[in-house]
């Protein structure tokens, strides 16, 4: 048994336009290019499974994405354009709490040498680069296992002599 007809989409010609010529564009990204193409299909009458077998995607993939460009075609183009109805919306989540200056801080301390900073070793671990993270004040509370996350993060562009010794267990 079928299931529910999934909404018509009845693109302007400004829109149709619009999607054509991301479509084409070589400097677009794949994920925005696809869910252009899944719009056009939906313009062109096409059901979700149609267009899912077409484009290889999963069905659901195509619901999500027509569901989306119907709740925003409302939104003047001027307001909404059209990549920035194709785009991602903000994920759930925790927000973050290093601030930009704070990881260029850390990165400024991924290019120290530990004896630099008065500390009896010749390699940072991960407690030693959290303690001095906090001890400097650049994060007041940091657990070793961020830390090193972070610092091997920073180090990605700095010396290659390893001044990280990985202590967990």
């Amino acid at each position: 048994m079928p299931g529910p007809k999934p909404p018509v989409l009845n693109l302007t010609d400004e829109e149709r336009q619009g999607l054509e010529r991301l479509t084409k564009r070589h400097s677009a990204p794949q994920q925005i290019v696809l869910r252009a193409r899944i719009v056009l299909a939906a313009d062109g009458g096409k059901n979700n499974t149609q267009i899912a077998r077409d484009l290889d995607i999963d069905v659901q993939t195509v619901r999500r994405w027509r569901d989306r460009w119907s709740l925003l075609q409302p939104i003047t183009l001027e307001d909404l354009s059209i990549q920035g109805r194709l785009e991602d919306l903000p994920r759930p989540g925790a927000p973050l709490r290093i601030t930009a200056d704070q990881r260029c801080q850390i990165e400024a301390l991924a290019c120290e040498d530990p004896e630099d900073s008065k500390r009896p070793i010749s390699h940072w671990t991960g407690r030693e680069i959290a303690d001095e993270i906090m001890k400097r004040g650049i994060i007041d509370q940091i657990s070793a296992r961020h830390a090193r996350r972070l610092f091997k993060r920073g180090r990605s562009q700095t010396p290659s002599s390893a001044l990280l010794v990985d202590s967990s267990p």
